[in-house]
């Protein structure tokens, strides 16, 4: 009877041992059950800068804009001309050259009384005005913030007698006067902040913007804009 007795208790006390621990084994999380939080990655901020140079037909706004965005550039070294291994100091003036968008071609520009004059090789020139005598220079340009011409009759070398001036990079900003320039793969782009003009100077062509409005060219030019 005794023995009976003491297995009977045994195998009560194995049977509520299991019970308890399968409760309490139940009772803990499975990892694998656990939730996963992940954070969103990071939107990249958008960058409002324009890129590519205005079109033709492109807001005053929106060329002053992309001019602004240039890098800007020391006038210091912009003051001096060079040609045939001579260097010529110009004073206050500004002389620098810039990428036409063509192969093998640039822009020349150099300033004279105020004025921006400035030489380009167009890949389709306008033709000499009728009744036009001399040497005909389709690609002579001058911009004054008022107005603008295309094309002179030129027999001298006018303000580029001394030669052309040091490079300015695409991406650089050159300022001067009222004036602000910017160089570009694609061609040169000039505001006039005093009247709210700029031109476009290409190897594909003159461009105008803000208050420049074409109006009949006179006889020694093959077009001409004004304010």
């Amino acid at each position: 009877m005794r023995i009976a007795a003491l297995i009977a208790m045994s195998a009560l006390v194995a049977a509520c041992s299991q019970s308890v621990g399968g409760e309490a084994e139940s009772s803990r999380p499975s990892a694998a059950t656990l939730p996963v939080t992940t954070s969103p990655a990071p939107t990249p901020p958008v960058s409002q800068q324009p890129t590519a140079a205005p079109a033709q037909g492109a807001s005053i706004d929106d060329v002053i804009s992309w001019i602004g965005a240039g890098t800007p550039t020391d006038p210091a070294g912009y003051h001096v001309a060079f040609r045939d291994g001579v260097t010529t100091r110009l004073g206050e003036d500004i002389a620098f050259t810039a990428p036409s968008g063509a192969p093998h071609s640039s822009t020349q520009c150099i300033t004279s009384g105020g004025a921006l004059t400035c030489l380009l090789d167009l890949t389709a020139p306008p033709p000499r005005p009728a009744q036009a005598e001399g040497a005909w220079k389709p690609g002579w340009v001058e911009f004054t913030g008022t107005g603008l011409s295309v094309g002179s009759l030129r027999g001298d070398p006018g303000p580029f007698l001394n030669g052309a001036g040091a490079q300015l990079p695409p991406g650089q900003s050159l300022t001067f006067g009222d004036n602000r320039c910017r160089g570009d793969a694609t061609g040169l782009l000039c505001v006039n902040y005093a009247h709210r003009s700029a031109v476009r100077l290409a190897a594909d062509g003159v461009v105008a913007y803000g208050c420049l409005a074409e109006v009949t060219p006179p006889p020694e030019s093959a077009a001409a804009y004004s304010c």
